[in-house]
Formats: C-alpha cells, structure tokens, sequence
C-alpha cells in the first residue's frame, strides 16, 4: 500500500507570469506547506495555437500539434525552450518533489504533423483535434517513443486524458512496455464509468483513477440538494479494495470552481466535502491551482478558469504574489488557505495517509441528531491511535452521539460506545477516540 498521495494541477501558463521560471524556490517550497507530492503541470507540449479550428486563444493544451515540443510562450528565451523544461524538472527534483505532464492518447490537433495515425473526424465537439487510430501499429509505435521521450527528460508521471476512449487492450500493452523501462512512473487515468475502474487498475496497470462518478459526483449532489450521503457509504462499498487506487478532487481544469456560483457559492458550505474527500479513505487528493485561497473563476461565463484564452485569475494572481511577498493575501482568502493546510497536513499523518477506516453511518440510522442523508460518520485507526470525524453537508449545527460498533472497538482497541461530535453547518469535526 502507498497511501495517500497529494497531486497539485496547474495549469502552467497561468502562474506568475505564465513561464517555467516562474516556478522558482517560493513556488516549490509553498507546495511544501501544503503537503504536495506531485505537481501536474498541465499544457506543457506544444498545442495548436493562431489557426482558424483553434478554440480560443491560445487554445486548448489538448489539441497536441507537436509531441517532442514545449509550447514556445512558456519560455523565456523560446529558443531554449527544452533547456528551459529540462532545468523545471531539475528544480521540481531538487526540491523533494516531481511532476507530472499530460499524455494525450485519443486526438490529436488538426494540424498534427507527425507519424500517429489519424482519422478525418473528431469525438463530440472537439473540433480543434482529429481522432487517433489506435488500429495502426504506427501509432502504438510512435505514442512509445512519445512516452520514452518524456520519461527520459525525467518525468515522473503521465495523466493520462480521456483513456476509454482508447482501445484498452493496446494502451495497456503500451504501458506495460514503458512501465518495464521505467518503473518508477505514476499512472493516472481519467476514467468516468464506475464499471470499468477494476479493469484500467488489473488489466491497464494504472496507479491512481479519478473517483469522479464516485465522490466527486455524490458530494457535488449532496452539496446542492440532489443526492443523499448515504451514497457516499454505498461507493466506499463499491469500491472496496481500490480504494488506494482513488483519486479524489472537488476542483480541476474540466470542473466548476467551488466558490463560483455555479457550484458552491462559497469555500465556506463545502468544508465537509473537502474533509469527507481529504480524509475518508487512503485515496489520493488534488488540488487544482487557486482552489486552496476560493479562487471564483469570476471572469468566465461558467465557473471554470478557462483552458481555451488567456485569463488572470484573480486568486491565483494574490496567491503567487503573496507567496512571492509582493502583498498579502485577502483575509478571507488567507483564512481559506489556512483550512486546507489544516485539512492537508492532517491527511498526510501516518493516521490517515495509511490508516484503516470504518464507515459509521450504517449504525447510526436512528441517533438522535444524526441525518444519515446530511452526515457522514467515520473513524481512521492504526495500532497506535484512532480518530473519529463527523461531516455536516447541513446548513444547520449538528450535535450527536455517535455510536461506535463493538466490533471496531475490539479492532481499533476503542474502550468507548459513543461519542459526542458537533459540527458546524457545512463543517466537520474531529474527536480522538484512542
């Protein structure tokens, strides 16, 4: 078992001035404070960029016009582009942590020019790319010098987008291939289909798969009225011995800022969800740059920061500066930094990283104070301590007596029955048990 791993996606042309150097000893030793294993930095090779089918401007970093290439605005002497990645790796390296880049199997650009095969359509309305042909040997072929390529300058790890819809059968033979020469790769797959997580773990090799039809979607329903948190126990239940294999995130590029109003509102009435999904289990965690100070996405027309045109989020622009000690964050925004620390230094004890966890709401249906629709119960335990936390999607303060089944007590070596939590509304609260 690995434990919980903690992912930090950034999409690279929006911190600081938007180049690699910006990524410089403040930045990397922030992630520190924040407990960060992985960066991701998304739109690192080359995109289609300035063409009529390009969607926004600059474009989306997944339509790829260039594998062996990094996007030109991302250096500072775009001559010395490579020479630029390879020294971010270098520092990301020397500073305790590594990376993680997109790799991008199911399209490419329109304007690709290179020895993957394609065909003269694309999925849906990605009409800034072509489908690939995955029947070609040319393309497993060249998609395993494309992976070789950037293992070789030193990457750590590949996110790999959109992976159903991608022959499952060659892809995991392609990583088999790259896992033998480079072992030490993570492997994480945007998966969608519940149904199909035991196959990309078992039979693809894959380290991490986004929980996104699991948590994600059942906090998200439970936050606006739609879903019960009854079906966060029924997932746990789903998933059963994968759940290592989970990565959890309330917010990345696809996804709607939770303090824009299209979702939350507010940092502040999704804390349960950020604690249920931070500390449930030993799934993985990702933040999504800005995420940890409320950044809103105010500028755009649907909560998301936009992976299509350049934009400033304003957030991100307070975070990198105060980081930088060129202002201080707003209040509001400095206390929203200072929860997630709270949250993320927490996940990352030996209690939660690797602990077991026992899911409580099954044996308290019918405790007073308890709404098994609008709380979640659970205890982490290990050999030398345990821990009982209460989630409250609610907008009201819940106190109860939280039952603890005998059965745990003997396992966790627990000498108590029930505990008393209160939880402020759309909070959490923690009590030591051992």
């Amino acid at each position: 078992m690995s434990g919980k791993r903690i992912i930090y996606q950034v999409l690279t042309r929006l911190w600081g001035n938007g180049r690699l150097s910006a990524w410089d000893k403040e930045s990397l030793d922030y992630l520190h404070t924040l407990g960060v294993d992985y960066i991701w930095f998304t739109g690192i090779p080359r995109h289609a960029s300035g063409k009529a089918f390009v969607k926004g401007d600059p474009g989306s970093p997944y339509a790829i016009t260039d594998w062996y290439d990094i996007n030109p605005y991302l250096a500072d002497d775009p001559a010395s582009r490579m020479e630029e990645f390879q020294a971010l790796v270098s520092r990301v390296h020397s500073a305790g942590l590594k990376c993680i880049i997109d790799f991008i199997p199911n399209h490419v650009a329109c304007d690709y020019n290179g020895r993957l095969a394609r065909y003269n359509w694309c999925d849906g309305d990605w009409t800034d790319t072509l489908k690939l042909d995955w029947s070609n040997p040319a393309t497993v072929d060249e998609f395993a010098r494309v992976l070789r390529f950037w293992a070789g300058l030193g990457v750590d790890g590949f996110r790999c987008d959109m992976v159903e819809l991608v022959p499952a059968y060659a892809l995991g033979r392609l990583m088999a291939d790259i896992k033998a020469e480079f072992p030490g790769l993570l492997w994480i797959a945007e998966v969608y289909k519940r149904d199909n997580y035991r196959r990309y773990i078992r039979e693809l090799g894959f380290d991490l798969l986004y929980d996104k039809s699991g948590v994600y979607d059942i906090l998200r329903g439970v936050m606006d009225g739609s879903r019960s948190a009854r079906e966060l126990s029924w997932n746990w239940q789903y998933l059963g011995e994968i759940q290592d294999n989970m990565l959890n995130f309330l917010e990345n590029h696809d996804e709607q800022r939770i303090a824009s109003p299209f979702f939350a509102g507010g940092v502040e009435r999704a804390w349960a969800s950020i604690a249920y999904a931070m500390l449930f289990n030993s799934a993985s965690w990702m933040f999504y740059a800005g995420e940890e100070v409320g950044e809103d996405a105010a500028g755009s027309s649907d909560g998301r920061t936009s992976i299509f045109d350049w934009c400033k989020p304003a957030g991100l622009a307070h975070l990198y500066a105060g980081i930088h000690g060129e202002n201080s964050l707003e209040s509001k925004e400095q206390d929203t930094l200072a929860r997630y620390r709270r949250l993320s230094t927490l996940s990352r004890s030996p209690l939660f990283r690797y602990g077991g966890v026992w899911d409580l709401c099954y044996c308290n249906q019918d405790t007073p104070g308890f709404d098994p629709d609008l709380n979640a119960a659970f205890v982490r335990y290990d050999g030398s301590e345990a821990m009982l936390v209460l989630c409250n999607f609610s907008s009201r303060v819940v106190s109860t007596d939280i039952r603890i089944p005998q059965e745990l007590k003997e396992i966790a070596a627990i000498d108590k029955s029930e505990a008393t939590l209160h939880a402020p509304a759309f909070g959490y609260s923690l009590l030591k048990c051992k």
